[in-house]
């Protein structure tokens, strides 16, 4: 089970490897991460970060130092998706009409004024 969830984090992570080099810059670790099926917020990511050794100045990270510890998030199932019934019981508030949709117009009046 671990060989099989550590070879998934290493092909995620060599999309990111723009030089094939095994690391990334820092700041594609939230898509690696979300890519995976963990759904962290951007405080969790930075969390995560400070878990993981970070490469000085240039701000990269090794995949020998995110392996371990990406490893153990998904052994841990941390960061899962918010659970349908929930998404569509906000869909459902925010469907005033019952019609089935929202419009666009009604979704950013919700989220720029409710």
């Amino acid at each position: 089970l671990v060989a099989e969830i550590e070879k998934k984090i290493t092909e995620a992570f060599e999309v990111f490897d723009r030089e094939s080099n095994k690391t990334v810059d820092v700041r594609e670790i939230g898509c690696i991460v979300r890519s995976l099926g963990c759904f962290p917020n951007e405080a969790e990511v930075q969390e995560l970060l400070a878990q993981i050794e970070v490469e000085e100045p240039g701000g990269f990270v090794h995949l020998e130092n995110f392996l371990p510890v990406m490893t153990e998030v998904l052994l841990d199932r941390r960061f899962q998706p918010i659970p349908e019934d929930v998404i569509l019981h906000a869909f459902e508030a925010l469907d005033e009409n019952k019609c089935g949709y929202i419009t666009k117009e009604d979704l950013v009046k919700h989220l720029t004024e409710e």
